[in-house]
C-alpha cells in the first residue's frame, strides 16, 4: 500500500495526466488480483473478505486523493470542509465483498455551489473507470436519501448497512442521520416485503446439488436477512450483538462456523471461476475443493460437497429462527393455517414426536418455534422401546412427509431414522440427481403422498394399511446404502430388513420390502434403455418380483423415486414406457416356469459379472454376451464355461471345434457358416447321443454341443475331424433319412412365447433318430434356437426351441405328418 501510495504520490508531484495515474492504479490492482489465491490460503473466510475489502478502500481513498490534488493543486482545503464522502454500501458495506462483486460505491454530498462537488464526483468516476474495477455506484445529495430509500426496497436495504471509507466526516454524520430516519421508516412493511422476497428465493434456489450461495436456501441472504432486520429494530452492526433472547450463543457458534466455511468455499469459487458466480457448479467442485486444502480424489469431493450441504442447512435453520424472532410482532404466522406451533408441557421426546404424528392427519409446517423445542427437547442416547414404535407409527401416518422434514430441519433425521445417517448431506454426483440422498428421499415420501398418475394413485388404494407403512419405509430408506463401498441395492435392502424388525414390520412385509430396494432401479433402467417388446427382456424384469403384488408397489415405487429426482424427470414420455412395463409383466405372470427360468438366467448373469475375465472385455464384448437369446446356455453352464464358449466365439470368424474324449465323447462346434448337422449326425449315427444343446450366441453365431454315451479310438478321431470338415462343405443329404416316431411321441406349442414355439419329442431311441428330425427341419427351413437331448431307458426325450419365423407354427400338420 505505501509503495503504490508513493508512486501515486510522485505521479502528482510531476503534474501527470489523471489516466497516466489510472494506469499505474490498474496496473497495481492486476497484481493485486494475480495474487489473490496465496493470500487466500493463508486467511480465514471473513478475514479473506475484510482484507478485500480494506484493499478496495485504500484504492478508493487514493482515487479521492488524486481527485482533490486535481481538482485544487496545492491549496486543497481539508476533507471535512469538502461536503462529499465516499460511502461503501451492500457486501461491500458490510465488510463481505466478494472476489469479482460488484463495488457498490455512493458518493454522497451538499450542492454547495462554491465547492463544485459535481465535478469532483466526475473526476473520481472517470479515474474509477479507467482503472477496470467492477463498480456500481449511485450519487445523492444528502437531502434525498429518504425519499430514494422509499423508491426501492432494495436501495433502502443497501443504505441501512451503509459504511464511511472517505471524504467529510460531517457529511457522514449527516448520512447516518439520514439512515436513522430511514430505518425507522414504515418497519412493518420492510420486514414484510424482505420475507416475502426470502420465501421466493427460497422456490427458486433450494438446496440442490449445485446450490446458489448466495440467493439459495441457507445462502448468505438468509444470514443478511437477520442482519438487516437486527440492524432495523436494533441498530446492531452485526448478529452476534442481538439481544441473547433472540440469538442463543451457543446457536451462534455453530451458525458462525458454517458462516465461515461458507464465505471461504464463495472465495474459493470466485477465484476458480474467474468471474462472479454464486452457483456451486459440480464441474468447478474440484478445483475448489483443492483451493480449500482437501485432497484431489473423490471421496474428499464427497466431503467437501456434503459440509457445503450442511453449512446450507445449519444457515437456514438458525436463520428461520432467528427470524420469526425478530419478525414475530409483525408478520402475522398464524395466518398460514397449516404452520404447526410447539406443544406446551412436553416432558420428553418422545412426547413430542407423538405430537407431530397426531398432527399429520393433515399436511403441517412445522412453525420456528417448534424447531427450536426440537432441537432443545431431550432425548435418550439411542431410540428405544417406546420411540421405536411412534417411529412405526409414524409411517403410518397420512403426512408422514411433514413430520420428517420438521426432523430433517431440526437436523434431526439420523437420530430419528439411525439407518440414514450415513446419507444425510450426502452428495450424488451422477448427473442425474439433482439432490443429496436425504433430500431426495424426502422428495420421493412428498410424491408418494401427492400422487398425480390416477392409476397410480388406484394401485395405492389397493394397498392394506401395513403394505402401505412397508411401502412408505421403503420409499424413504431406497437409496440408505449409498455412500458405501458396496452395491447400495443390498446395503439398503440389508439396512431396511434390520430397522424394519425393530419397527415390528411382520417378515412377509420386510422380506418384499428387500426385494423393492435391492431392484428399485430397475424398472425405469429396463423401460428406458431396453426393448419392451422383447419376451426375455419382459420376463427377466417379471421374473425378480412373481406376483402382482410386487409389481403394484414396484410401479408405485419408480413413480416416487422418478418424481424425486427433479422437474420433469417422471413425464408423458416415461410414464408411457413404465406403463407399458408394467403391463406387458403383468401378463406374463401365470407362467411360472418361464419365470423361473429368467430368475434362474438373472442370478447366472451376476454371478457372471463379478467374474474377473467378464470384468476386463469390452462393454460391447459385455453387451453382446448378456443379450445372447438362449436360456439354456445360462441355466446349464457355468460362469467359467459361458465365458470360454463366447471368448472363442469371439476369436471364431468361420467356424470353430473342440472335440473331447475322456469319460465320454463331446464335440463342441461355433459356427457362423452352414453347418449340416444331419450330415454329421448320420455319420455318427452308430453312437448313441444321450445329450445335444444348440444355442445362439451372437454376430450370426451359433454353438453345438453334442455328449455321446462313449469314447471313441485315437483313429477315429481323424475320421472325426473329416466328418466335421466337410459338415460345412455338404450341403444337403443325397436321400433323406428316417426314423419311427408315433404322432402321439410329438407335442407341438405354438403358444410357448410370442418369439418361440416349442416341441418335445418322447420317443423310443433309435439310431439316427436326431439327425432324421435336424434334416427334417433343414429342409422345411426351421431355425432350432435351443435343443435339449436326453435319452433315459431306451427313451429319446428331445426338446426343441424353434423361432416364430412363419414356416413351423403355420405348417404343424405337415410337419407331424412328415415326422411321422
Amino acid at each position: 500500500m505505501n509503495n503504490i501510495k508513493s508512486q501515486i504520490e510522485g505521479l502528482l508531484y510531476e503534474n501527470a495526466s489523471d489516466f497516466e495515474i489510472a494506469k499505474v492504479l490498474k496496473e497495481d490492482i492486476k497484481l493485486y488480483f494475480d495474487t489473490l489465491e496465496k493470500t487466500f490460503s493463508t486467511s480465514g473466510g471473513k478475514d479473506f473478505l475484510v482484507k478485500h475489502t480494506k484493499k478496495i478502500d485504500s484504492t478508493l481513498q487514493l482515487i479521492y486523493m488524486v481527485a482533490l490534488r486535481s481538482m485544487f493543486g496545492d491549496y486543497a482545503p481539508m476533507k471535512n470542509s469538502i461536503p462529499l464522502a465516499l460511502v461503501a454500501l451492500g457486501s461491500y458495506g458490510r465488510e463481505q465483498l466478494c472476489v469479482h462483486s460488484d463495488i457498490d460505491l455512493m458518493l454522497v454530498y451538499k450542492d454547495i455551489p462554491g465547492y463544485n462537488c459535481k465535478v469532483m464526483i466526475e473526476k473520481i468516476l472517470y479515474i474509477l473507470w479507467d482503472t477496470g474495477l467492477k463498480l456500481g455506484h449511485r450519487v445523492h445529495t444528502v437531502e434525498e436519501l429518504f425519499e430514494v430509500s422509499k423508491t426501492d426496497i432494495t436501495i433502502k436495504t443497501a443504505l441501512i448497512e451503509s459504511r464511511f471509507i472517505e471524504g467529510s466526516h460531517f457529511i457522514w454524520i449527516d448520512t447516518q442521520n439520514a439512515i436513522t430516519q430511514i430505518r425507522h421508516d414504515d418497519v412493518e412493511g420492510f420486514i414484510l416485503l424482505k420475507r416475502q422476497e426470502q420465501e421466493k428465493k427460497h422456490h427458486k434456489f433450494p438446496i440442490t446439488m449445485e446450490p446458489n450461495l448466495k440467493d439459495g436456501a441457507g445462502g448468505f441472504r438468509d444470514a443478511n436477512l437477520v442482519y438487516w432486520i437486527g440492524k432495523i429494530l436494533y441498530n446492531t452492526d452485526n448478529i452476534k450483538s442481538l439481544p441473547y433472547d433472540i440469538v442463543d450463543q451457543k446457536e451462534y457458534k455453530t451458525f458462525r462456523i458454517a458462516l465461515e466455511f461458507l464465505f471461504r468455499v464463495r472465495s474459493a469459487l470466485h477465484l476458480v471461476a474467474k468471474k462472479k458466480e454464486d452457483k456451486l457448479r459440480l464441474d468447478l467442485i474440484p478445483e475448489i475443493a483443492t483451493l480449500l486444502g482437501y485432497k484431489m480424489s473423490k471421496r474428499d469431493h464427497m466431503r467437501f460437497a456434503s459440509k457445503v450441504i450442511g453449512s446450507l442447512k445449519t444457515i437456514r435453520l438458525y436463520s428461520m429462527i432467528w427470524l420469526d424472532a425478530l419478525s414475530a410482532e409483525y408478520i402475522d404466522n398464524h395466518s398460514k393455517k397449516n404452520f404447526l406451533y410447539p406443544k406446551k408441557r412436553v416432558k420428553n421426546f418422545n412426547t413430542l414426536l407423538m405430537y407431530l404424528i397426531k398432527a399429520s392427519k393433515k399436511s403441517f409446517v412445522a412453525h420456528p418455534t417448534l424447531l427450536q423445542q426440537l432441537i432443545k427437547m431431550k432425548k435418550p442416547d439411542r431410540l428405544d422401546d417406546n420411540l421405536y414404535q411412534s417411529i412405526a407409527l409414524l409411517f403410518r401416518s397420512s403426512h408422514a412427509y411433514s413430520i420428517l422434514v420438521a426432523l430433517s430441519y431440526a437436523k434431526l433425521l439420523p437420530y430419528t431414522i439411525p439407518p440414514m445417517k450415513k446419507v444425510i448431506n450426502l452428495p450424488q454426483f451422477d448427473g442425474y440427481h439433482q439432490y443429496a440422498v436425504d433430500t431426495h428421499s424426502l422428495r420421493c415420501l412428498y410424491h408418494l403422498e401427492h400422487i398425480k398418475d390416477h392409476f397410480i394413485q388406484s394401485l395405492w388404494n389397493e394397498l392394506s394399511a401395513d403394505e402401505q407403512q412397508m411401502l412408505k419405509l421403503v420409499i424413504f430408506m431406497h437409496d440408505g446404502g449409498k455412500g458405501r463401498k458396496r452395491d447400495h441395492h443390498y446395503v439398503g435392502a440389508y439396512l431396511f430388513k434390520i430397522f424394519s424388525k425393530r419397527l415390528g414390520i411382520s417378515e412377509q412385509h420386510i422380506k418384499m420390502g428387500e426385494i423393492l430396494i435391492r431392484y428399485h432401479t430397475l424398472m425405469s433402467r429396463v423401460a428406458q434403455r431396453e426393448d419392451l417388446y422383447s419376451e426375455s427382456t419382459i420376463l427377466s424384469y417379471a421374473s425378480h418380483f412373481k406376483t402382482k403384488k410386487l409389481l403394484d408397489m414396484m410401479y408405485i415405487l419408480t413413480y416416487a423415486d422418478m418424481s424425486g429426482v427433479g422437474h420433469d424427470i417422471y413425464n408423458s414420455f416415461s410414464e408411457k414406457l413404465i406403463r407399458t412395463l408394467y403391463k406387458q409383466s403383468i401378463a406374463v405372470l401365470g407362467q411360472t416356469k418361464r419365470l423361473d427360468e429368467a430368475a434362474k438366467r438373472t442370478k447366472k448373469i451376476a454371478s457372471l459379472k463379478r467374474t474377473v475375465l467378464f470384468k476386463s472385455l469390452t462393454r460391447t464384448q459385455q453387451n453382446k454376451i448378456l443379450s445372447i437369446p438362449s436360456n439354456l446356455l445360462f441355466l446349464k453352464y457355468t460362469p467359467k464355461h459361458i465365458l470360454a464358449i463366447t471368448q472363442k466365439a469371439f476369436e471364431t470368424k468361420s467356424y470353430a471345434y473342440i472335440i473331447s474324449n475322456k469319460k465320454h465323447l463331446t464335440i463342441e462346434i461355433i459356427r457362423k457358416e452352414s453347418l449340416n448337422l444331419s450330415y454329421l449326425l448320420d455319420k455318427l449315427s452308430n453312437l448313441d447321443v444321450v445329450n445335444m444343446d444348440i444355442c445362439k450366441l451372437f454376430n450370426g453365431l451359433k454353438y453345438f454341443k453334442i455328449d455321446f454315451s462313449e469314447t471313441i479310438t485315437p483313429e477315429e478321431i481323424d475320421f472325426l475331424d473329416e466328418f466335421i470338415s466337410n459338415s460345412f462343405s455338404i450341403k444337403t443329404q443325397d436321400k433323406p433319412l428316417s426314423a419311427s416316431i408315433q404322432k402321439k411321441e410329438i407335442k407341438i406349442d405354438c403358444e410357448h412365447s410370442k418369439t418361440y414355439a416349442i416341441m418335445h419329442v418322447n420317443t423310443k431311441n433309435q439310431k439316427g433318430l436326431l439327425s432324421y428330425i435336424v434334416d427334417m427341419f433343414d429342409r422345411l427351413g426351421i431355425d432350432i434356437v435351443t435343443a435339449k437331448v436326453h435319452t433315459i431307458k431306451d427313451r429319446a426325450r428331445d426338446m426343441f426351441l424353434i423361432e416364430k419365423n412363419g414356416n413351423f407354427c403355420h405348417n404343424t400338420d405337415e410337419i407331424i405328418e412328415k415326422l411321422t
